[in-house]
């Protein structure tokens, strides 16, 4: 009874504190951001970088979609890095007004093909911006991007959102991506914290996103690396809310699985090389940005929160006396709000409900990533696009 007991009282700390954490910063996601918009005053020239690996399904659609921008044509260059892409596909990309810049590698990986290109480019560029293979950027995306930097910002994530819903599970993560951009972007922007990267849909200084890249050796969550980097360097990264970037959401209960083991295992490497290290800063330091993100790695995936409170409420019913019973619900109805703040209105109908259906199985499904963590973050997992 008493290593119940102990065992309740960590599982409550910890998940307690999980629910409060993502509460707080959901509530500060209500409020408006209250940024003056003042258009810039300078048009720096971008280049946008489009990784991918055997992404011949969506690769020409989003080339030929990202050039479609309002910004000066002469000011910006689209440029898709290509990995084992079909010879059709190659021809069909060259033929567009755009770069082509062919890698290959024994291990692919996204900083690898960033490194190889930027080593190719010339150094005339003033921002980079780093798409996926399958984002679509809305056609002013650029031009809200280049006010940011008006405001002496080197590094900008803009809002990814979702393209399709065709699936429970592509629902499912849509809803996902909306709650973690109110709770670790316009949150905690609001409250005077960087904005999280997200790895696409991002903007940086050209020749700062050069210097970085070339230190990253990251297989997996390169943008965290980027990321924990700059914060102990005590940079500020903003997040543009209205500066949208279409992607595509997970289709499939196997792809969601890789997609969060993946994520799950380079969150838990990071946690470990870099939390001590974030406390020595912040005691020292004061740098408050830096602890705050390595506190986000120990945070459960947001399913996984969910799905252990109703879990352990369920239980606590049969098996606690009735102050843990008043205990657990209040955590659970902290994480509820959380998700009730976050979570977009459109998101409110009954496809969404039908999608909630199917959360028991991606709890099961995050559970079994837990168990095959273990090295994820070192080898390369490729999300299909465009099936």
């Amino acid at each position: 009874m008493i290593l119940i007991t102990i065992v309740q009282i960590i599982l409550l700390i910890y998940l307690g504190f999980a629910s409060l954490y993502i509460f707080i910063f959901g509530l500060a996601s209500m409020f408006p951001s209250g940024k003056k918009k003042a258009q810039s005053s300078e048009n720096r020239k971008y280049a946008v970088l489009i990784p991918g690996y055997k992404e011949d399904n969506v690769i020409i659609e989003v080339a030929e979609d990202a050039l479609n921008q309002d910004y000066p044509s002469k000011l910006y260059d689209v440029i898709v890095i290509a990995d084992s892409f079909k010879q059709e596909t190659l021809d069909t990309l060259r033929s567009l007004p755009i770069k082509v810049i062919e890698v290959s590698f024994d291990l692919s990986t996204k900083s690898k093909a960033l490194n190889v290109a930027m080593g190719q480019l010339p150094d005339e560029y003033d921002v980079a911006i780093v798409l996926d293979a399958d984002n679509l950027m809305e056609s002013s995306f650029i031009t809200k991007i280049n006010d940011a930097f008006d405001n002496n910002f080197i590094a900008v994530q803009g809002h990814r959102v979702a393209k399709n819903y065709n699936t429970p599970f592509a629902i499912l993560d849509a809803v996902s991506e909306e709650v973690n951009n109110m709770i670790f972007r316009k949150g905690h922007r609001n409250l005077g914290l960087s904005a999280a990267l997200i790895g696409s849909g991002m903007a940086m200084d050209y020749s700062y996103f050069k210097t970085m890249m070339k230190k990253i050796k990251a297989i997996g969550g390169f943008d965290k690396e980027i990321e924990l980097q700059m914060l102990k360097e005590g940079i500020r990264i903003e997040f543009l809310n209205d500066a949208i970037v279409f992607d595509e959401k997970v289709q499939k209960a196997e792809v969601f699985s890789n997609q969060r083991r993946r994520w799950l295992s380079a969150q838990l490497h990071y946690f470990s090389m870099d939390f001590m290290n974030s406390l020595k800063h912040l005691i020292l330091h004061g740098n408050v940005d830096y602890f705050d993100k390595a506190i986000q790695f120990i945070q459960p995936p947001r399913v996984m929160l969910l799905g252990l409170l109703i879990l352990i409420n369920i239980l606590s019913l049969f098996l606690n006396p009735i102050i843990w019973v008043y205990l657990w619900l209040a955590v659970l109805v902290i994480c509820i709000l959380a998700f009730f703040f976050t979570t977009p209105l459109k998101f409110y109908n009954l496809n969404t409900l039908k999608a909630i259906l199917t959360l028991p199985k991606a709890f099961f499904l995050m559970t079994l990533s837990l168990l095959k963590i273990r090295g994820a973050n070192k080898k390369f997992i490729h999300t299909e696009h465009g099936t």
